[in-house]
């Protein structure tokens, strides 16, 4: 486990970085500002879900990584009737908190923000804990002890990409 976490500390770093870039625009929408702990964390948070339903599904027996096993396809759904309400009041209590802080964007921006990142990022939580217990089952570690980390970490670092992509696009 110890090359696993060095090797996803490491990846922490990009985010920084990503982060780092971002600064002024932060500072100059405050609802942005309240946005990214936000969503990096409700998405390690639903990606964490998913991969614990999906290695209690594995040790049962009844795992199969495809849309058509039931199982799996009622937690993606899940993931994303989830993703969406959440995603939805992250973006109104942003937006709030921005105008309270003296933000200048309205409302529909910011849930465009919030949702459309959001959105995303319940894509890439539902692909990386797929792979993530898939892989960690066919080289052999428990999933239990890996599937987390893996998946918390790829979706800071990539969430961060996600929601200033969509911020470049959205502004």
């Amino acid at each position: 486990m110890i090359p696993l976490l060095a090797a996803l500390s490491v990846l922490q770093l990009v985010s920084g970085s990503v982060l780092e870039g971002y600064e002024a625009t932060l500072l100059r929408y405050p609802a942005l500002l309240v946005l990214v702990p936000v969503q990096i964390g409700t998405a390690g948070n639903l990606a964490s879900i998913m991969c614990s339903r999906l290695t209690t599904q594995l040790y049962l027996g009844t795992y199969e990584p495809t849309l058509s096993n039931p199982g799996v396809r009622a937690n993606v759904v899940a993931v994303f009737a989830l993703a969406a309400t959440v995603f939805s009041a992250v973006g109104v209590a942003a937006w709030a908190l921005g105008a309270v802080l003296g933000g200048g964007l309205d409302l529909g921006r910011v849930l465009a923000i919030s949702l459309g990142s959001g959105m995303l990022l319940a894509v890439l939580v539902v692909t990386t804990s797929i792979v993530a217990v898939e892989a960690s089952y066919r080289v052999g570690l428990n999933p239990d002890d890996t599937t987390i980390p893996i998946v918390t970490n790829v979706c800071d670092v990539v969430g961060v990409v996600i929601l200033f992509g969509v911020v470049t696009l959205v502004l």
